[in-house]
């Protein structure tokens, strides 16, 4: 019977004043702002990255300076990538920050490079620099959104695949979303903990108010998880139990088709900006490095450092921009989280791990890294070192191809360790100053100073996410059998067999696989330890999923245990349905990877070979260029007699001094390794969505190889193009 409204409200007062006597505080005064929980805040700063919140403590420390409002037809744009990132700014944040941060960067970088260089160079460099930030920092947020989306994206079929494997035995959504929530990993984990936590902090009645207040935020990008969520919502209001079985399955089905549908559209608009970005990014500033040296000559104003504004700093960033667009457009896809991340006690396996009896002592992969590094860059700047102690020092192969000092030389020397050079300063004629190394023994050791970035940067990630990598690998080894003992271990329970005698019964079956490896564990627990099933799985200490530590396995294992107290029928059902699911996943996830074979394995290609070698071919080629002309001056100097005004042209003074190598070759090293960073995420990105876990593994795996392939490639090529130059130009004897 419905209380009137009259009476409702009586009673409403009547408790609003006993709360105000007792309180003593009139209920009016008392802010109302939004409720907050300690538990999301936690939950929040631990998840998102700490680039994430220096960027929002920027954009509020900017509004305060200065507030500037986006337009109106870019506030909400923002407004809602602010919401879907999660961030707490606002609009007038981000656009301040995207103002204050780049007018700073033209007007202190321009006066001070200015006064410290006394070049416009600079002063330009940074004034476009500044004109360059402004539209993506105003774009930040949807930026970060696009990289939240990507990864939420990445999730959303296991989000899908969880509620529906709980909802098959227990029709209840918010307990489907909160074990959803506690499977995934950030971002949609942390998504889906704030649908409930909007709830239970009174912003919305129920839950499904509140999925359908976040559901809108994926209309626009990603309907079929929209439509997916909905037909699961829509399984709550079935009274047959056999249609909202079939409308779980639906949404499924709906999740695994339009994946594959959107993903084949991306793969076949993929290949034009992959190309794109390969001849941008690779080809064409490599190839170009060929002329530079030309260039040049003919041009003195042009130092090293003008290259490395552009080769180190302005092109590497144009091509993370350039891939981060590609990645942004990426659709859902199947993706493998951190599985440290979800299990904690695994977190230690991200350092190197060495076993003395039973002790266990664990090293920071970055110590190793960082002695790597400090030893290589101590051989990469050995030329500079020595030449700080001993100005005068270096060491020189004759005409006869003797080693000699610099006092000891006659005629000119082949090659040298250092060579430093008194060069007439470029708009100071008269003026000279000291430039070099031009040696080839000073080139050779440069390529010391990007193998210690490389190396250095691959070991840490190697180090770091190799064992780690190893865990993994075996549990998708048993998640990829596991469907079949899914399905064998539903035969059995089908056939009446309680859960305890299935578990030893299966892994008879399935012996010396890794799924009869996990049963043959859950059924020593149980007989050796007299366990029940759920604490043989799960015990914190001496569960079986300690060793396999997959959500897809736990999330099948909590279903059993669920339904198979309702019977082992309805635990056989449940389970052979999860079978199902794990097939049909795995399939979808193997047509996805066919898609992207051709693109993928041309990016693998171009990291592992075609950039370290065409990089180190022209490492060679430019020190043979360098060489021609550093000796052109001495090899065409002529005399012309009867005292003329001129008492003698100097066909070499048509060429300035050419770049060192040593710095060119500083510039090419430090690019590649960024390239070569690049690419690799963006090929992770492309193939496995967003995969911290693999990325960090395949960024070691291609940084050592590929480093080593172009300090290889380049030390054979210099040695072998100097060789070539030393004996066409046989430069006199003075």
């Amino acid at each position: 019977m419905a209380v009137p409204p009259k009476e409702l409200k009586d009673l409403v007062e009547k408790y609003m004043k006993k709360v105000e006597s007792q309180l003593k505080v009139p209920l009016a005064t008392i802010s109302s702002a939004p409720i907050t929980t300690k538990e999301y805040q936690e939950f929040r700063k631990q998840y998102l990255p700490k680039a994430m919140s220096w960027y929002e403590s920027a954009c509020n420390y900017c509004e305060k300076i200065i507030k500037v409002a986006p337009g109106p037809k870019d506030f909400p744009k923002t407004e809602k990538a602010i919401k879907t990132a999660q961030l707490n700014i606002t609009p007038s944040g981000a656009y301040s920050l995207a103002m204050i941060l780049p007018s700073s960067i033209a007007i202190l970088g321009s006066l001070v490079s200015f006064m410290l260089f006394t070049s416009f160079f600079f002063a330009f460099f940074f004034l476009f620099a500044g004109i360059a930030l402004f539209v993506p920092l105003q774009k930040m947020p949807e930026m970060i959104a696009d990289s939240w989306r990507l990864k939420g994206s990445n999730q959303m079929v296991l989000a899908v695949f969880f509620m529906v494997t709980y909802m098959r035995h227990t029709s209840n959504l918010e307990r489907a979303v909160d074990f959803a929530a506690n499977h995934l990993s950030a971002p949609l984990s942390l998504d889906l903990k704030k649908i409930l936590w909007d709830v239970q902090t009174d912003k919305y009645e129920n839950v499904k108010e509140s999925m359908e207040a976040y559901l809108e935020t994926w209309k626009e990008y990603n309907m079929e998880f929209v439509e997916a969520m909905h037909l699961i919502e829509s399984s709550l209001y079935e009274g047959s139990e056999q249609r909202r079985v079939e409308l779980l399955e639906k949404a499924l089905e709906l999740m695994l088709e339009e994946t594959y549908e959107k993903m084949l559209h991306y793969a076949q608009n993929l290949k034009s900006p992959i190309t794109m970005l390969h001849m941008l990014g690779i080809i064409l500033p490599i190839l170009g490095l060929v002329i530079l040296p030309l260039l040049v000559s003919f041009v003195p104003e042009v130092k090293w450092y003008h290259l490395a504004m552009l080769y180190n700093i302005t092109l590497p960033i144009m091509v993370y921009y350039l891939g981060k667009n590609i990645l942004a457009k990426r659709p859902t896809g199947y993706g493998e989280g951190d599985v440290s991340e979800t299990n904690p006690s695994l977190k230690k396996y991200k350092n190197i791990v060495f076993r003395v009896g039973s002790s266990e002592f664990l090293i920071n992969p970055a110590i190793i890294s960082v002695i790597v590094g400090i030893i290589l860059l101590g051989v990469g700047f050995m030329p500079l070192i020595i030449h700080t102690i001993s100005p005068n020092f270096d060491l020189l192969v004759d005409q006869e191809d003797n080693i000699v000092g610099p006092t000891e030389i006659k005629g000119f020397a082949k090659f040298s360790l250092l060579e430093f050079k008194m060069v007439e300063k470029p708009g100071s004629p008269g003026t000279q100053v000291e430039e070099g190394p031009f040696g080839l023994g000073a080139t050779l050791l440069s390529l010391g100073i990007p193998a210690a970035l490389g190396l250095s940067i691959g070991l840490f990630y190697r180090l770091k996410s190799q064992n780690v990598i190893k865990i993994r690998e075996n549990t998708k080894a048993l998640e990829k059998e596991f469907a079949s003992a899914l399905f064998q271990l539903g035969n059995r329970l089908a056939d009446g067999i309680p859960a305890e005698i299935a578990f030893d019964k299966v892994a008879n079956t399935m012996e010396n696989t890794v799924s009869g490896s996990f049963f043959r564990a859950i059924s020593a627990n149980i007989r050796r330890l007299g366990m029940g099933v759920e604490e043989a799985i799960f015990h914190p200490k001496k569960g079986a999923l300690l060793a396999f530590p997959s959500n897809v396995i736990e999330s099948a294992m909590k279903v059993l245990v669920e339904s198979s107290k309702k019977g082992p029928l309805i635990a056989s059902k449940a389970v052979l349905s999860v079978s199902k699911y794990i097939k049909e996943i795995h399939r979808v996830n193997e047509r996805l990877k066919d898609l992207m074979a051709d693109i993928i394995s041309s990016m693998k290609s171009q990291i592992a070979f075609l950039t370290p070698v065409i990089s180190g071919i022209v490492i060679g080629i430019t020190s043979m260029v360098s060489s021609i002309i550093g000796k052109l001056g001495l090899m065409t100097k002529t005399t012309t007699g009867g005292g003329g005004a001129a008492a003698g042209i100097n066909i070499g003074e048509l060429f300035s001094q050419p770049i060192p190598t040593y710095y060119f070759q500083l510039i090419v090293g430090c690019y590649v390794v960024q390239i070569i960073y690049i690419m690799t995420v963006l090929a992770n990105g492309i193939e496995n969505g967003e995969d911290k876990l693999n990325e960090e593994y395949s960024i070691g795996q291609n940084m050592i190889r590929s480093m080593n392939l172009y300090m290889i490639t380049a030390f054979i090529v210099i040695l072998l193009f100097n060789f070539i130059a030393a004996s066409v130009l046989q430069v006199p004897a003075a």
